[in-house]
C-alpha cells in the first residue's frame, strides 16, 4: 500500500484543494447569512422574523443532500445551468447559514448592550457599527465554534461529489474505478480528511490564543 500512495497523492492533493476552496467559500456565505439572519430577526417587523423561521426551519429540517440536489436542478428544470462548483458552494453555505446564526447569536449577546447604544448616541449609522463594533468582537468570543462548524463543512462535503465536482471523495472514486482498491483508498482518502479538519483546528487555536493574548 505506501508503495502505491504516491500513485495517489498527486490526484488527492488537487481533490483536497478543491474540498478546501469549497468549504472556506461556503463558511464565508455562512456567516454572512448568518448575520443576516441575525439581524432579520432584531427588526421586530413580523416578516422578516417569518422569513428567518422559514429559512431556518428548511435548512435545518430537510438534509442536506436534498438541498444540493435542489438548489442544482431547479435552475436546469428553468433553463439555467448552474456551475456546479457555484451550486456546492451555495449550498453548502446556505446551510451553513442556519446553523451559524445560532452560533453568533450567542456571539451578539455577550456583547455589552451599552456599546451599541453609545454608538447610535454619536450617529455612527447601524451598518457601521455592527461590521465595525460588533462582528469583531462576535468572532472572538465564537471563534471555537466556528472552527467546529468549519470542521463539520469539510465533513459533509463529501456530498458534493454527486454533482460531479471533482472533490476529495470523487477523485478517491476515481482511482478506485481504475485500481479496484477501495479499502486502502478509501482508508487515505479519510486520512487526508482528517489532516484538513486537523490544520482547520490548529489555525483556530492559534488565531484564539492570538486574540487572547491581545485582549
Amino acid at each position: 500500500m505506501l508503495s502505491r500512495l504516491n500513485d495517489y497523492i498527486a490526484p488527492m492533493l488537487a481533490g483536497a484543494s478543491v474540498t478546501l476552496i469549497i468549504c472556506m467559500g461556503a463558511i464565508l456565505l455562512g456567516f454572512i447569512a448568518g448575520v443576516a439572519l441575525h439581524s432579520l430577526r432584531n427588526t421586530g417587523a413580523s416578516g422578516a422574523i417569518a422569513f428567518s423561521n422559514i429559512y431556518l426551519g428548511f435548512f435545518r429540517g430537510t438534509p442536506l443532500l436534498v438541498q444540493l440536489l435542489m438548489l442544482f436542478y431547479i435552475p436546469i428544470a428553468l433553463g439555467v445551468e448552474l456551475n456546479p462548483y457555484v451550486a456546492a458552494v451555495i449550498a453548502l453555505g446556505l446551510n451553513s447559514g442556519a446553523y451559524q446564526s445560532e452560533i453568533l447569536r450567542a456571539g451578539f449577546q455577550g456583547i455589552p448592550k451599552g456599546q451599541v447604544e453609545a454608538a447610535d448616541s454619536v450617529g455612527i449609522p447601524r451598518w457601521k457599527t455592527l461590521w465595525h463594533i460588533q462582528i469583531p468582537q462576535v468572532l472572538r468570543l465564537t471563534v471555537p465554534q466556528l472552527v467546529s462548524e468549519t470542521a463539520d463543512i469539510i465533513k459533509a462535503s463529501a456530498i458534493v461529489s454527486v454533482i460531479t465536482v471533482t472533490d476529495l471523495l470523487r477523485v478517491g472514486r476515481q482511482i478506485v474505478a481504475s485500481n479496484y482498491r477501495p479499502l486502502e483508498v478509501f482508508i487515505t482518502v479519510a486520512l487526508v480528511y482528517l489532516v484538513l479538519i486537523s490544520i482547520v483546528q490548529l489555525v483556530g487555536r492559534y488565531i484564539e490564543a492570538r486574540w487572547r493574548t491581545k485582549s
